[in-house]
């Protein structure tokens, strides 16, 4: 099992970045993609969530109306689409996938983890 996450770089305040995550390695169907974001120091923190089957869709309130999660279930691959950035969303973005039965966003809820890649705003 292997979920790849890729997109991440240096963007002014206000920009845009897409962060994709590629899962392989079995099927996602029963399963939740989420992205969490880590800053030095501190707990992993929720971001967004999608159902694999159905696409509902959860953010946190920081994000809500900037990021926009997403998936493709033809490429297994899940985005994040990042706009209006500030640089409080500074951070390691990390793709995951865990249980699509319940909402939840806790890290440590989720059985799989990319690699992570990071994000900084400046600005």
């Amino acid at each position: 099992v292997q979920l790849q996450a890729c997109g991440g770089g240096l963007v002014q305040a206000g920009g845009s970045l897409r962060l994709s995550c590629a899962a392989a390695g079995r099927t996602w169907s029963s399963y939740a993609m989420a992205w969490f974001r880590q800053t030095p120091g501190k707990e992993r923190q929720f971001v967004a969530r999608i159902r694999w089957t159905g696409g509902s869709t959860n953010y946190a309130d920081s994000v809500k109306g900037r990021f926009t999660i997403s998936r493709d279930n033809a490429k297994n691959t899940v985005y994040l689409q990042m706009n209006s950035l500030k640089p409080e969303d500074t951070a390691v973005y990390y793709c995951a996938a865990g249980p699509a039965i319940s909402v939840v966003v806790t890290p440590k809820s989720y059985d799989y983890w990319g690699q992570g890649t990071q994000v900084t705003v400046s600005s």
